[in-house]
């Protein structure tokens, strides 16, 4: 099933230098950029997003992280791309993420374990609304696709 996601990169990994590492590993899995922006988000957008977290002891530190540096946002299309994003990212806690994930491999702690991903169809769709407008995603097929979706 044909499906979009939401992904970012947080700020750990833009300061680390990950951002094509990670990029290189959504596209050689076959799915498709549809929207990427490099911004800073605003606090009343990191809580928005962050909404289901508050009251939570870690919620301020969370915000705060979260609006330290640039991160890069993104909408990603593909077969199964929420499930498949998700394995790809791994365990949230880098030490239970398995060897050949993305946090499994370069993160380094709960705290700054490098990418967002939506968790559901849902989630997804509300994410994509918060961080892009209609006419900021772009739907488009390359040539290979043959070769993924079938």
């Amino acid at each position: 099933m044909m499906e979009r996601t939401f992904v970012m990169l947080k700020p750990d990994a833009v300061q680390r230098g990950l951002m094509g590492e990670i990029l290189g590993r959504i596209e050689a899995k076959g799915h498709r950029p549809l929207a990427i922006k490099f911004m800073r988000i605003p606090k009343e957008l990191a809580e928005c997003h962050y909404a289901e977290h508050k009251g939570k002891p870690f919620f301020n530190g969370l915000i705060e992280y979260m609006t330290s540096g640039p991160v890069l946002v993104m909408v990603w299309e593909g077969e199964n791309a929420i499930a498949s994003m998700r394995a790809m990212m791994g365990a949230t806690n880098p030490q239970n993420a398995a060897m050949g994930t993305i946090r499994g491999d370069l993160a380094q702690q709960t705290g700054r374990n490098l990418i967002h991903g939506s968790d559901g169809p849902e989630s997804a769709k509300r994410e994509i609304e918060l961080f892009f407008n209609d006419y900021e995603i772009l739907s488009w097929k390359r040539t290979s696709d043959p070769w993924f979706l079938e």
